[in-house]
Formats: C-alpha cells, sequence, structure tokens
C-alpha cells in the first residue's frame, strides 16, 4: 500500500498534462466544430464542399499521424515551415482532429430540428443569426448530449497518444515506472486514473440529459 501512495505524486503530474490537453483541446474544437458545421450545411457550394473536404480528411487519418505531421513534417513544408514545441504541435492536433468529430455530431444536431422551427423564426422576424442563436441551437444541444458525451470520453483515452512526441502524460509516467521497478501496479493506478476522470464526465454529460429530459415533460 505505502508503493501506491508513492506511486500517486508522479502520476498526479502525468495526470495535469493529460488534463491540460483535454482541457485545451475542448476550448479550442468546441467552437471550431460549431464554425465547420454551420459552413458545413452553408447553401455556398465551394465553402461546404471544402469543409466537408477538411472533415473528410481529419476523420479518415489516424490522429498519431497527423500529430506527428504537424510535429516533425511541418517545418519543411513550403510556404508554412512552422516548427512547434511539443505541446502546441500536440493541442494543434487534437483540436483540428476533434473540431471535425465535434463538427459532424454538431451538423447533425441542426439537421434534426424540425424545418417548421425555421419558418416560425422567419415570422417571428428573425435573421438567421438570431434563429440559430435563440432557436436551433438551444434545441440542438439536448440532441447532441449522447454523442458528445462519447467524444469526450474518448479524448480522455486519446491523450496517450501523446507518448509519441516524449510528453510526460500520465501513461508515459506510469510506463517509466514500470520500466524502472519491474511491477506493472503503475498501469494498474493509471487505470483508476484515466476511470476517476471518465468518471467525472459521465456524470456531469449524465446530469445534462436529465435537465434537457424535463422540458420534454
Amino acid at each position: 500500500m505505502d508503493y501506491v501512495f508513492s506511486l500517486l505524486g508522479p502520476l498526479a503530474q502525468g495526470a495535469l498534462v493529460t488534463l491540460k490537453l483535454f482541457v485545451i483541446t475542448l476550448v479550442l474544437s468546441v467552437p471550431l466544430g460549431l464554425v465547420l458545421a454551420l459552413a458545413r450545411i452553408s447553401h455556398f457550394a465551394p465553402l461546404s464542399a471544402a469543409v466537408n473536404g477538411y472533415i473528410w480528411l481529419m476523420r479518415g487519418t489516424p490522429l498519431m499521424l497527423q500529430m506527428l505531421f504537424i510535429y516533425f513534417a511541418l517545418p519543411f513544408v513550403p510556404v508554412i515551415g512552422i516548427r512547434l514545441p511539443d505541446f502546441p504541435a500536440a493541442v494543434a492536433a487534437f483540436a483540428l482532429n476533434y473540431a471535425a468529430y465535434f463538427a459532424e455530431i454538431f451538423r447533425a444536431g441542426i439537421q434534426s430540428v424540425d424545418r417548421g422551427q425555421y419558418e416560425a423564426a422567419k415570422v417571428l422576424g428573425m435573421n438567421y443569426g438570431q434563429s440559430m442563436r435563440r432557436i436551433v441551437l438551444p434545441q440542438m444541444v439536448r440532441s447532441i448530449l449522447p454523442p458528445m458525451s462519447n467524444e469526450t470520453i474518448t479524448l480522455v483515452k486519446d491523450t496517450s497518444l501523446i507518448y509519441v512526441l516524449a510528453l510526460n502524460d500520465l501513461l508515459r509516467a506510469a510506463r517509466g515506472i514500470v520500466q524502472r521497478d519491474f511491477t506493472t501496479t503503475p498501469f494498474i493506478v493509471a487505470a483508476v486514473f484515466y476511470l476517476l476522470m471518465t468518471l467525472v464526465l459521465t456524470w456531469g454529460f449524465q446530469r445534462l440529459e436529465r435537465r434537457y429530459a424535463r422540458f420534454d415533460e
């Protein structure tokens, strides 16, 4: 038991890196995903096609490959030639990747709102922006909570991919101790950390779902 307690300090430090990446990714990818979703359903065909191509690219290639490309290959891309440090490179890859997934969730949620709601907004004299903000998006939230919950839980687990950039996240910290002490106990403790994080997210989304379910009664 004393050995387990001795693991909590270094693993907690790794968990902070994991949580930092998770929070920053959400803060960046959720609004970007909403913008992409609105562009995706736009009647301006070139914009819609461009966003559709972006979503196809980000969802069709592995997140690890995108992260390695941003970190190792981006500096050699003509015109761009930017070299990002390891953590910003990971943030960029995660935010761009998850924005594509959130965009599809938002798009499905927006399109699930009955067309009559749009007509009612027009009758009330609302423009496109007002109808989206006051009528469509609030109704969209109710339908997207389950897939958003799944995607955010997946994000927590995907943060372990940053070990390829030698970032000292939770999994890398656990692996370092395993290699040092020749015991798998740190992996079990790390699994508990991940389970606690996903438990908090699951509880939070379930509360939101119950709250919005009351509005349907």
